[in-house]
């Protein structure tokens, strides 16, 4: 997971604690879970739609 360890991991949730607090915390958990998500269905739909046009590329040269 990117080279990173618990330590690393512990660092990085101490320091966020810091910036934002206990209490906006989690929002920015949810924030960034939802971030990743709606990346990783733009990344899918990217490539079913770079599949389509290889395939539509594939029937135009036959």
């Amino acid at each position: 997971m990117f080279g990173l360890g618990v330590p690393e991991l512990i660092l990085i949730l101490v320091i966020g604690l810091v910036i934002f607090g206990p209490g906006k915390l989690p929002g920015v958990g949810k924030a960034l879970g939802q971030s990743i998500k709606e990346f990783k269905a733009a990344n899918k739909e990217d490539e079913i739609a770079d599949q389509k046009q290889l395939a539509s590329a594939d029937t135009d040269k036959k």
